[in-house]
């Protein structure tokens, strides 16, 4: 399903990262979260093409699309 996104256990602690890169989905979505763009993203780190910086970002859209989120107060 995924051409650039990979997972290993003994690699970042099983986090899924950009193949041939080490650079986890998470740390791309903290860049793009923290205001870097594509753009600024791929030419810090020349060696993730577009395409895989781009798939990160479907895989983060694709890992949260049918979360739940659960609030609740707690009354005394």
């Amino acid at each position: 399903m995924y051409n650039y996104i990979t997972y290993d256990p003994q690699i970042l602690g099983g986090k899924p990262y950009i193949k041939d890169s080490r650079l986890s989905v998470e740390f791309i979505m903290e860049l793009l979260a923290s205001g870097g763009s594509i753009k600024e993203i791929h030419e810090t780190y020349p060696q993730l093409s577009t395409e895989a910086i781009q798939e990160a970002i479907q895989y983060s859209a694709n890992a949260v699309k049918n979360e739940i989120l659960i609030t609740s107060k707690i009354t005394a």
